[in-house]
């Protein structure tokens, strides 16, 4: 993996991550999702 795809891959989890922070609790419940999640979701999402 070469170190542009990392970069754009990190952007990506950041983004991911700072979206799913600004959900509520009751939106992240509605999609199934604890708060405790969000790191691994935010990560798995970026490939």
């Amino acid at each position: 993996m070469s170190l542009r795809h990392r970069i754009q891959k990190y952007r990506q989890y950041r983004q991911n991550l700072y979206e799913l922070r600004l959900c509520t609790d009751r939106n992240l419940a509605d999609l199934g999702i604890n708060r405790t999640d969000i790191r691994r979701i935010a990560w798995a999402a970026c490939d």
